[in-house]
């Protein structure tokens, strides 16, 4: 295992492009860090000059405490999984897992590799593929394959480029759970490229957010999804995304499409005045049919009135979606975002998210609640959460430390896994 530090990381083009601008990003020792963004966001030319793949204009790339930047990938002790896999397609699944133990100096004999191979064929349900080639086999089947080749390596951590993305929904699925058993089992510094938000939330210890080379945020998903530092992190993080409504600071509230919400403290005692327009941002799972609501909890929210255009019943949840007219300087900002975020949200529309039992139906006027305490304030103009609350932030991020060393060690203790 291994600590990897990025300090001040760059990385600028002989075009004069810079695809990566002062990155800095402490790994833990055992830690699985996922770096995550939209397409053209960075991630994957920083992983690549992780492990050597990439020349770094400047900065320092650390690892236990030894500067990596000028050193060869094989001299970097670091195992990537690829996109695609890079299986050798004339070697058996053996031979390709093998590869790397019949490589170097410190060649190993043939029954510990035989041992070897076995033991991690195994722990990836390959053993009665060992004799077939990669062309025979599944997506899920290579990618493990792929896995077992960078397990057996005893490497100082794990790189992986998008390793899901060739898959389909339901594979994809069940890979993240191995990969997270595994990493676990493993107790090894993993860092993970992915665009897909959902692998984000639900595989890593911290997740990096980039957007266009720059980090924005570097949390715990709790933390992300709790306590965004900006816009930008409040739309890619979540599914269905954070919707955005425009609102006009008045005396004491927030004016919005359908309902005034009482006025933040954090937003009364900042820098906005009456009249000022700034963004606020609501998870669909913030609402809930009025109906359904418990008459004792019904003051803790508001409730008001709103058109349903259509409804979506999904068995446990219904989505319920509720058109409205932007201002148009706050549609120029989500345009711009939306076109960041490759085009998954941010639509003017407001989504809610119901209990399966609740009897809206698209065509009515239905009777929502809504919770004001699980609202976030933008700037409308620098996008910053005016709302954050960086004490709850802290602790959140000691909370999910805690958790994961906690993980970690139960899951050495139950299932190690050593190669």
């Amino acid at each position: 295992m291994s600590v990897i530090e990025m300090k001040h990381i760059t990385k600028v083009y002989n075009d004069g492009f810079k695809a990566v601008t002062d990155v800095n990003i402490d790994v833990a020792d055992g830690e699985f860090l996922i770096l995550v963004g939209p397409s053209g966001s960075g991630k994957s030319t920083l992983l690549r000059m992780i492990v050597g793949l990439e020349d770094i204009t400047s900065g320092d790339l650390m690892i236990d405490g030894t500067k990596m930047n000028d050193k060869a990938p094989r001299d970097r002790n670091l195992s990537m999984v690829f996109q695609n896999y890079a299986l050798y397609p004339h070697l058996t699944v053996f031979e390709n897992i093998a590869f790397p133990l019949r490589l170097g100096k410190n060649k190993e004999s043939e029954d510990k590799i035989k041992q070897m191979v076995g033991d991690i064929a195994d722990s990836l349900e390959l053993r009665e593929h060992l004799d077939r080639k990669p062309a025979n086999l599944s997506g899920g089947q290579r990618q493990r394959v792929a896995m077992g080749r960078a397990i057996i390596r005893s490497a100082n951590g794990f790189l992986f480029d998008e390793p899901l993305s060739n898959l389909d929904a339901k594979l994809r699925g069940q890979m993240r759970t191995e990969i997270a058993r595994l990493q676990r089992r493993l107790g090894i510094t993993t860092v993970y490229v992915t665009h897909d938000q959902t692998e984000a939330m639900t595989l890593g210890d911290r997740v990096a957010v980039l957007r266009r080379g720059v980090l924005q945020q570097v949390a715990s998903p709790r933390e992300l999804y709790e306590q965004p530092v900006n816009l930008f992190v409040a739309g890619f993080i979540g599914s269905p995304p954070m919707n955005f409504l425009p609102a006009t600071v008045g005396d004491g509230v927030l004016e919005m499409p359908f309902v005034n919400l009482p006025l933040p403290e954090a937003v009364a005692n900042g820098n906005k005045n009456k009249g000022d327009l700034v963004i606020v941002g609501v998870r669909p799972e913030a609402f809930e049919d009025a109906a359904l609501v418990e008459e004792a909890h019904k003051h803790e929210g508001v409730t008001f009135t709103a058109p349903v255009d259509v409804t979506e019943w999904l068995g446990n949840e219904k989505y319920a979606y509720l058109p409205f007219e932007p201002h148009k300087d706050v549609q120029a900002a989500l345009n711009e975002l939306d076109r960041e975020l490759d085009g998954e949200a941010l639509r003017t529309q407001l989504v809610v998210s119901l209990d399966g039992s609740s009897k809206i139906r698209q065509g009515d006027d239905a009777e929502l609640w809504l919770n004001p305490d699980s609202i976030h304030v933008f700037d409308a103009d620098s996008g910053d959460n005016l709302t954050r609350s960086e004490s709850k932030a802290q602790e959140i991020a000691a909370e999910s430390e805690e958790d994961r060393k906690r993980e970690l060690a139960r899951a050495q203790e139950k299932e190690p896994l050593k190669v």
